[in-house]
């Protein structure tokens, strides 16, 4: 199974790299921490800026999480045909695996807005992973 995501919507790709962080904290908390990397690279023709995110965070019971707030790590950054922006978030889960997908609302400069899509990827603990 992969693990990683990678989409591109209307010349803005998105990848996301997860990975399971172990700690003690973290489970005794009855938690599992994850971290995802998460590559926006604009390989269109056209400028676009991240207004917003809408996350959708599953876990492995099926129950879903809704998560949307302005910008990523408190930024909305703008990109040109070329560039790039990289950041790295967390997800806390209270079972083994489970699933994030979304969007970014995209806006360019004519005021024109889109959703680029964040396809699907897991988050999955070394103790799901042997159990599969």
């Amino acid at each position: 199974m992969n693990k990683n995501s990678d989409c591109i919507t209307q010349g803005i790709r998105v990848t996301v790299d997860p990975e399971y962080i172990p700690g003690e904290l973290v489970s005794a908390n009855g938690k599992y921490l994850f971290s995802y990397r998460v590559r926006i690279v604009n390989e269109g023709d056209l400028p676009a800026q991240l207004i917003s995110r809408h996350w959708i965070i599953i876990n492995s019971e099926g129950k879903a999480d809704n998560v949307i707030g302005e910008g990523v790590i408190g930024r909305q950054p703008k990109l040109n045909p070329g560039e790039e922006f990289k950041y790295t978030s967390y997800c806390p889960l209270d079972t083994p695996w489970g699933t994030m997908e979304g969007t970014f609302l995209m806006v360019r400069n004519d005021g024109t807005q889109f959703q680029a899509k964040i396809d699907r990827f897991y988050l999955v603990s070394p103790e799901a992973a042997n159990e599969g």
